[in-house]
């Protein structure tokens, strides 16, 4: 083997390394710094009148229906029923007259018994950065409930305080783990790049414009 392949091969591994090492490091350090604003007792959660509903496709790419977002319907709508949450902004992805993940979602806690006037929809929540910073620079809310799963709470709630917003996080029930390796997966580098979007890259929405008031409010 030549020298400049034997160098080539240890650059490789060290940047290999490097990356894991990196990738390690910003998973623990989002997960640790954020887990104590991580409820799954609704009795205990604290009393953030606002909640931040984050968005996700209602059907898996075969045509069932997502449990993912089944899950996080049924906690919202939990928490409205309990008098836990008044008013819900449902933020996610508008990217096509065919997919449209707030409406879904408006659609959704309305059968399950949360009036229309209770909900604001956020149609430029295209990634957990936008939901999270629009909630604050366009809504004015500086205070909320964070609903998802529990693997997405930690990073949704990491972007909160990086905005110095008082945020917690009431998590919905894990599908079964068939249903969530692969988003589990993604979830690890979504953190690693969290992590480069605040402290490296400066990344903000790609829609943000003038405030809105929340419904009725």
């Amino acid at each position: 083997m030549s020298i400049k392949m034997r160098w080539l091969k240890r650059i490789v591994l060290a940047f290999s390394i490097s990356f894991v090492l990196f990738l390690l490091f910003c998973n623990v350090w989002i997960v640790l710094s954020t887990k104590d604003k991580v409820y799954t007792d609704v009795e205990e959660l604290p009393s953030h009148r606002i909640a931040l509903v984050l968005g996700t496709s209602h059907k898996l790419a075969g045509g069932k229906a997502n449990p993912f977002f089944e899950k996080r319907m049924e906690t919202a709508a939990k928490l409205f029923d309990m008098g836990k949450i008044d008013h819900f902004i449902l933020s996610g992805d508008n990217s096509s007259i065919f997919y449209n993940e707030p409406v879904a979602m408006r659609k959704a806690l309305m059968k399950l018994g949360v009036p229309d006037s209770a909900i604001t929809l956020d149609y430029a929540g295209l990634r957990t950065l936008d939901s999270v910073v629009r909630s604050q620079k366009i809504f004015g809310q500086d205070k909320i409930t964070i609903i998802t799963q529990p693997f997405h709470s930690y990073r949704a709630l990491f972007i909160s305080q990086y905005y110095n917003m008082d945020a917690v996080a009431m998590v919905a029930d894990e599908p079964d783990f068939e249903y969530s390796i692969k988003v589990r997966l993604r979830e690890y580098l979504a953190r690693t790049k969290a992590v480069l979007d605040l402290y490296v890259l400066k990344t903000v929405p790609r829609h943000l414009g003038q405030k809105e008031q929340l419904n009725n409010h």
